[in-house]
């Protein structure tokens, strides 16, 4: 906990209880954490603050900056392929990575890096203004800032305006039902596949990361893709990796993409070396032997691995290269039938069969209000 002033835009929080002992702490349930926060205090997460005895959202309406991206870049594949994405972050984080490649963002303790102020209305309408698909809710966890995050969504739903959530999955049940209510497609971060890895790495654990997955994919009609960043010695075993790939099948289905993407030295890391290629290749032949269907790599240069293929009968019906779009075979009513068998690719895209043209271009965007 860390006692810490600053000028940052606080709105009443959600999730939380007084601890009710007469010291004036307040237990924050909004994630597993379930911090126990002294008056004047933060909790793990640097944002939820106890003031006067309530819990608070120290950052609500303030971000690090907005950008246009590429969807694919989130990384989300089988959602609205080729379209550009308004995404914002915040500050903080619920979980404490070591290898954290967002750390200036995520690791930050200074208010004054939060220089974008907007409401959640000037935030859809700028995404509206340049023409974005969605809005990406990422750089640092959207679950702390829950708050902001579901009231941007529900003004971008009245829009017209997708959602997208690109999270670890650290997240408490209630809240994560009125988080996923609003979410259009989620990138939830599996980080490793045991509690080892979580504890030692992360400095949290698994199963709640395993609770998420399986309610996005079983409860809610949120779209969900999943990303493994490959740290070698540290997850990337056979062993791991293969267990990994059945729990998803079993649990979540064949049809969820899996993307695993390459790590590079960095934050406390430092010493670790970047995943080699083929290491990449080997996940994705793991997954795919485990009867995912659809498995990614990510990262790096790889246009046959960073493909979509039919399972039907195994033409590419996606090419890409990075962030830009090649050969597009998708037609049909909801444009998700392969061309060549008519066999459905799970997802959401264009129904006029078209991709989006905006390509890898990064794209700053300054909002004001």
């Amino acid at each position: 906990m860390q006692a810490v002033k600053s000028d940052a835009k606080e709105r009443p929080a959600q999730w939380w209880r007084p601890l009710g002992d007469g010291s004036g702490k307040v237990v924050c349930e909004l994630c597993p954490r379930q911090c126990h926060i002294p008056e004047g205090q933060r909790g793990f997460c640097f944002v939820r603050a106890n003031e006067g005895g309530r819990l608070v959202l120290t950052t609500y309406g303030r971000s690090s900056g907005f950008c246009i991206d590429p969807i694919e870049k989130k990384p989300l594949n089988h959602f609205f392929p080729g379209t550009s994405v308004l995404s914002l972050g915040t500050a903080g984080c619920n979980l404490g990575c070591k290898f954290c490649q967002n750390h200036d963002i995520s690791k930050s303790r200074r208010m004054d890096a939060l220089q974008s102020v907007a409401t959640p209305e000037a935030v859809v309408e700028a995404a509206v203004a340049h023409d974005c698909k969605s809005i990406a809710f990422t750089y640092n966890d959207p679950t702390i800032w829950a708050e902001y995050a579901i009231d941007i969504a529900r003004a971008a739903r009245a829009a017209g305006v997708k959602t997208v959530a690109v999270t670890a999955g650290y997240i408490s049940p209630e809240p994560r039902r009125a988080f996923y209510d609003c979410m259009d497609a989620a990138n939830v971060d599996l980080k490793g596949f045991s509690e080892t890895f979580y504890r030692k790495l992360t400095q949290t654990s698994l199963r709640p990361v395993l609770d998420t997955i399986a309610y996005i994919a079983n409860e809610t009609r949120c779209w969900l893709e999943l990303t493994t960043l490959v740290i070698p010695g540290e997850n990337d075993s056979d062993d791991e990796l293969r267990a990994m790939c059945r729990w998803v099948v079993d649990h979540v289905g064949r049809d969820v993409p899996m993307h695993f993407t390459a790590f590079h030295p960095d934050y406390r890391m430092m010493n670790t070396p970047a995943t080699p290629h083929a290491t990449l290749v080997r996940a994705r032949r793991i997954a795919m032997q485990a009867g995912v269907r659809y498995a990614y790599v990510g990262n790096v240069v790889d246009p046959r691995h960073e493909a979509t293929y039919c399972p039907g009968c195994g033409m590419c019906v996606i090419e890409r290269n990075r962030y830009q779009i090649g050969g597009y075979r998708l037609a049909g009513e909801k444009g998700d039938r392969c061309t060549r068998c008519g066999a459905a690719i799970p997802g959401a895209f264009d129904p006029a069969g078209r991709p989006g043209c905006w390509g890898s271009r990064r794209l700053p965007v300054l909002i004001d209000g």
